[in-house]
């Protein structure tokens, strides 16, 4: 059955900026330390991750994820759902999974804060990928579950998002083949660029974040991406 949702939606972009900080335990590590040989890159990755952090946060929000109350005619969507699940490849989309410890061990944090706040997902997935001195940076997130409401899910998860990050322009764009719904949007974070997608199924919920990139620009990769991650048996 589902829970109760979400508060009517403000003007995305609306929002000023707050530090997450939600887990009361802010990932990463301080730049004043100066110990690390690259601090601005890795800066940057971590303030993307603490982005899908206060996501995460969103998603766990009045128990999580709605569960699909699911009845006698949605049979045939109930199988194609419950055979849904989300992967990390080794590489996405040309892109090799990033093995920076620190990023990893962020990641690592992430995933279980996905895993413990929406524990009706059956499996869930976090990975960076790319080049950190290319500032060529991919990060995703996603889960697969019985999702009551897909659409009121993901505007609720921008909601959210709004709240930790400014958010421009949010557009709907096509799911691809896989169905659903999927908007993207341009943002940045402690002036960071970030151009991200959003998908939402009856089985699946992901999101795409590109570091230093327009919401167009991860658009164009959101199909390729979203079917790397999102399979069904």
């Amino acid at each position: 059955m589902s829970q109760p949702h979400h508060p009517p939606q403000p003007e995305y972009g609306s929002a000023t900026p707050q530090p997450s900080g939600a887990s009361g335990q802010p990932y990463g590590t301080d730049p004043a330390a100066g110990s690390s040989p690259s601090p601005q890159k890795k800066s940057g990755v971590g303030k993307v991750l603490l982005i899908v952090l206060a996501v995460v946060l969103v998603l766990g929000v009045g128990g999580g994820i709605a569960i699909w109350a699911m009845v006698k005619d949605d049979v045939g969507e109930v199988v194609e759902a419950t055979g849904t699940r989300v992967v990390a490849p080794e590489t996405l989309n040309g892109r090799p999974r990033i093995t920076d410890p620190d990023a990893v061990v962020m990641v690592e944090e992430i995933k279980a804060d996905l895993t413990k706040n929406v524990p009706q997902a059956t499996n869930t997935v976090v990975g960076v990928y790319g080049d950190l001195a290319k500032d060529d940076v991919i990060l995703v997130a996603g889960l697969a579950a019985l999702i009551d409401e897909p659409e009121e899910e993901l505007d609720a998860t921008l909601r959210g998002l709004s709240a930790d990050f400014e958010v421009g322009v949010v557009f709907t764009v096509a799911p691809g083949p896989l169905g659903g719904i999927a908007k993207c949007g341009d943002g940045s974070a402690e002036d960071v660029e970030l151009g991200f997608c959003m998908w939402a199924d009856r089985g699946s919920f992901g999101m795409i974040i590109g570091y230093s990139k327009t919401g167009k620009e991860v658009e164009r990769e959101f199909a390729a991406i979203r079917a790397a991650i999102e399979q069904r048996d």
